[in-house]
């Protein structure tokens, strides 16, 4: 068990940031440590002796006008949101990228539309939209095999599932006594919390029953009548309630041993194939803008929040929810960013685990574990990275 976290907490965390994203004066063949720089093996797609062409970027120079014109010919890219303008990962490093121009810097044509994260995989399944922000690796894969699919995971910035278990303690004490009870959820029971409990035994439907919940507002969740827990994002519900002064116990899954993921962006295999420059640099472009917004995470919640109170703030977001939310993200992106590699980098050995980690314990028994293979690339973001985990980008 673990109790409540404290928004000091969450800040603490970012004091582990990585280097921010930015100008490097090196090529992308340049990738030697020097003396100050990490000796970890640095995931880069190509070997350093590979030829730099004229269509490539090399960090400090002009970018090359062959490639700027293929970007152009890709035509306006849409990104759709996974939730609203929110300063959340996959989301707030695309919202900082288009405010410091770095999509316009790379001759892309960017459309941002706010939306929700299982609306959007169908439209960018079809190519009407470009990219998007997936909840879950689990949540990409299970989509693309039971739709057939090919959606493809770009980056991967969270290593670690987002979702938390928040318990009334005086209903229930512990997960054990969770049996018999009922469980509040929005739409259905997160993959990672369902897994914690099977691990003790607990299936829903059987040892405790779920009940849906309207809308988004965490206190209002907790006064429902008969609900012992809701499941939310570490970077939500619990900050929500510890500012409403509600007492909770909080269960993380990966506490349990149970891996995950989240803050994905994802694209469709056509358009990956058919415009790869202009899918590489609106990675690149984004990245750099995720460098940004852990470097300086108050100033990123602030473009959100702007953002959202522009749109009309439908979802009653707050400056205070959404630096809470940004400062948990980031926190969970650097502390699970291993050493040798670099924020959103696929791991395709911890995608892996964390469909094997579902299956076991029956998450996909009603549709059969979706495969891993060819649901994510590895390569193009990591070929993006510099050997000290600067963005390479022209000057």
């Amino acid at each position: 068990m673990q109790r409540k976290r404290t928004f000091a907490t969450t800040v603490a965390a970012l004091a582990l940031v990585v280097a921010a994203c930015g100008s490097d004066d090196r090529t992308t063949a340049d990738t030697t440590p020097t003396n100050d720089e990490p000796t970890a093996t640095t995931p880069v797609s190509a070997p350093a002796t590979t030829e730099v062409s004229s269509i490539d970027v090399t960090a400090g120079e002009a970018f090359p006008a062959a490639r700027c014109e293929a970007n152009q010919a890709a035509g306006t890219i849409s990104y759709l949101t996974g939730f609203d303008y929110a300063a959340t990962a996959s989301i707030i490093d695309v919202l900082v990228a288009d405010h410091n121009g770095y999509y316009d810097e790379l001759c892309l044509d960017v459309d941002i539309t706010p939306s929700f994260s299982t609306a959007n995989y169908p439209l960018v399944s079809g190519n009407d939209a470009q990219f998007s922000s997936a909840g879950s690796f689990s949540e990409l894969a299970t989509f693309s095999a039971v739709n057939e699919a090919d959606l493809v995971a770009l980056a991967v910035e969270g290593r670690v599932a987002i979702d938390a278990l928040m318990v009334k303690p005086e209903i229930a004490g512990s997960l054990d006594e969770l049996a018999g009870q009922t469980i509040g959820v929005k739409g259905k029971l997160p993959p990672s919390i369902a897994a914690m409990l099977a691990q003790l035994g607990l299936v829903d439907g059987t040892d405790f029953d779920t009940v849906l919940l309207d809308g988004f507002d965490p206190t209002a969740h907790w006064a429902v009548e008969g609900v012992a827990a809701i499941p939310g994002w570490k970077s939500n519900e619990p900050g929500a309630l510890e500012r409403a002064g509600v007492d909770f116990d909080l269960y993380d899954p990966a506490d349990h041993g149970i891996p995950g993921s989240f803050g994905l962006i994802y694209t469709n295999r056509q358009f990956l194939t058919e415009h790869p420059t202009a899918a590489e640099d609106f990675m690149r472009a984004t990245m750099r803008g995720l460098g940004d917004a852990i470097a300086d995470p108050e100033e990123a919640a602030t473009i959100a929040v702007d953002l959202i109170n522009g749109n009309g703030n439908p979802n009653f977001l707050s400056l205070d929810g959404e630096t809470f939310r940004w400062a948990t993200d980031a926190g969970l992106i650097t502390d699970t960013t291993p050493a040798g590699s670099f924020p959103g980098v696929c791991d395709p050995k911890a995608l892996a685990a964390e469909i094997a980690a579902y299956d076991a314990v029956g998450v996909y028994a009603e549709t059969g574990a979706p495969t891993v293979e060819d649901r994510f690339d590895a390569d193009l973001l990591a070929g993006l990275y510099a050997a000290d985990g600067s963005i390479i980008w022209p000057g």
